[in-house]
């Protein structure tokens, strides 16, 4: 009956349209946060049965006729995720990874897919040096082919579908498809994000799709059709992920990549395997919540935090308060120093998960928070029997996103995927864009003649910050699903909102729309605009150096309710709630 719809179809664009027109001018405010002091919860959406929670319209509705079909969270979550590669480029896709955590409700069980990009097994340690030994800078290696791993969230997906899916993985990919033919109406932030890129115009392939021929950016509402994308998710239709992994695809890839000056081989491609691993579970206050574990220090590097935070005996119900704020701010230096020193890709680096949140541990670490006074810079902990490490230095940009579903059975799914960069490494082959994930390597593999955990090896899976989470309550029932893009912020996003959704009792759409504040371990990062002037100076004054940034995050929130789910959106960014 979906498929044969369409005159609803047709009107449910024209509803589209109408609503990009109408939202242009709050999403443009969204995108610059210099513009949004006015931010206020969006409406929540409360249902009896499924909930779906996506960046994009276009993806949430993939995602809702999937299961109006009678597929589970993990066929919509697919679903949505191509249909997020098509109208969300700048995101995620086929050329990148991602982590997701699934919540089998039959089984009471939680599963870890790791879907992270691999090195090139021609990759070396000094990819971003130049040929005299001096360091490149990130700008040099960005929108080159050294930037490109080898991609992975097809293969994971893929993975996870065999153990867990109901309808047939062909199915999965008709909205992408169908869109990719007929067309999608651009956003105002893909449309704000393709106008200012400066590099992603030099592909002669992504400068066709996305700009017109004298260079200018196509504009909000026009229709844009990517027939090479929807001939590519077809090949993966039919043929499963070996599809891009072998064959035509990879040897694109791999011939692309070698133009570009990188190491990517088609036997890199075929060599992909992806991981299903143990979830990260502690907890907190009287919550059991789940994270994903290395490569992703999101899972650690979160109940870190949290566990932080529940041992100052202060009710930090809002860390945009002074005392929440700096408290929320202290509990970050700590985390980020402990993230950067020991967290990496267990497959090639010993990663003492239990130590680094072990009670004790925890109680040590605490001490060091004054509730009056900043510690500055914190140094990592000190763990025994650890071999002598470096901190790691690799950026990660804020460029991802994030899907959450629960479906009519309780099923659920957290899946944050990204190809790092916005628009990646902006080398478009097949329709969709290439990953950049290398650069979230160190730089550097060793300093004062210490390796860094983080360091770039044959194969191996670059850290990352996604924080796909589930939240379970005292009695083991599912409570929340959430995570966030963001970068390297998404540990502080996810970790806010779970002190304001958990301790502050804020309801879903006012907890995703309160400012941010969080410390990476360096400046005390507080959102531009949004956060009182009168905080920001109390915070100077306790002996923070406070920098104000624009900080969009887009995190996506299901919660349970006494009537079923609830559903929220981040007011940053577009995304739509929908359930039946």
């Amino acid at each position: 009956m979906i498929e044969q719809a369409g005159s609803l179809r047709a009107a449910r664009f024209l509803l589209v349209l109408v609503a990009l027109a109408g939202s242009a001018r709050a999403w443009a405010q969204a995108e610059q946060p210099e513009a949004a002091s006015d931010f206020v919860p969006r409406p929540a959406v409360l249902s009896a049965g499924f909930m779906v929670v996506t960046a994009n319209i276009y993806a949430t509705d993939a995602a809702a006729e999937i299961l109006q079909l009678g597929g589970n969270a993990l066929d919509a979550a697919i679903a949505a995720q191509w249909v997020l590669n098509l109208v969300e480029p700048q995101s995620s896709g086929i050329g990148g990874g991602g982590f997701m955590l699934h919540w089998d409700a039959t089984r009471h069980r939680v599963s870890a897919w790791d879907g992270r990009e691999t090195a090139p097994r021609a990759a070396s340690a000094d990819f971003a040096q130049h040929a005299d030994g001096s360091l490149a800078k990130f700008s040099e290696v960005l929108a080159t082919g050294k930037a490109v791993g080898v991609p992975g969230l097809a293969a994971m997906l893929e993975a996870a579908h065999r153990r867990h899916g109901k309808l047939t993985w062909e199915r999965l990919f008709r909205p992408a498809i169908r869109l990719a033919e007929n067309g999608f109406a651009i956003s105002p932030r893909l449309h704000l994000l393709l106008r200012d890129d400066l590099l992603l115009r030099r592909d002669p392939a992504a400068r066709a799709l996305y700009y017109r021929e004298n260079g200018e950016v196509r504009p909000v509402g026009e229709i844009l059709r990517n027939p090479e994308l929807a001939a590519t998710l077809r090949a993966i239709a039919t043929g499963g992920a070996a599809a891009l992994h072998e064959g035509v695809v990879a040897g694109r890839v791999a011939a692309t990549i070698e133009q570009r000056g990188g190491a990517l081989t088609a036997a890199d491609m075929h060599g992909y395997r992806p991981r299903q691993r143990n979830a990260v579970c502690g907890p907190y206050r009287r919550w059991r919540i789940c994270g994903m574990p290395p490569p992703s220090s999101g899972g650690i590097s979160v109940l870190q935090l949290l566990g932080l935070l529940e041992r100052t005996g202060w009710p930090a119900d809002d860390p945009a308060t002074a005392d929440g704020a700096h408290l929320f701010a202290e509990a970050g230096r700590l985390t980020y120093a402990d993230r950067a020193r020991y967290l990496a890709d267990p497959d090639f680096v010993s990663v003492p998960q239990r130590a680094l949140l072990a009670p004790e541990y925890l109680d040590r670490r605490a001490r060091l928070m004054d509730p009056r006074h900043s510690m500055g810079v914190a140094a990592p902990g000190e763990l025994p029997q650890r071999h002598a490490q470096a901190d790691d230095d690799a950026p990660e940009l804020p460029a991802t996103t994030h899907v959450s579903i629960v479906d009519r059975a309780g099923n659920a799914v957290a899946l944050t995927s990204s190809i790092e960069s916005a628009f990646g490494s902006r080398i478009q082959v097949g329709g969709f864009l290439l990953n950049n994930q290398l650069t979230d390597f160190s730089f550097t593999a060793e300093r004062d003649g210490k390796p860094v955990a983080n360091r770039l090896e044959p194969g191996k899976r670059p850290l990352s910050s996604m924080a796909p989470t589930l939240v379970f309550d005292a009695g083991g029932r599912l409570y929340a699903v959430l995570g966030s893009p963001g970068g390297g912020r998404i540990i502080n996003y996810v970790a806010r909102t779970l002190v304001a959704l958990l301790d502050g009792r804020q309801g879903p759409a006012a907890a995703l729309a309160l400012p941010h504040v969080g410390n990476r371990n360096g400046a005390t990062e507080i959102e531009r605009g949004r956060v009182p002037e009168a905080l920001a100076l109390e915070l100077e004054r306790r002996g923070h150096i406070v920098q104000r940034t624009d900080m969009t995050s887009g995190l996506h929130l299901i919660v349970r309710s006494a009537g079923g789910w609830v559903g929220a959106v981040d007011p940053r960014r577009e995304g739509v709630a929908r359930g039946d």
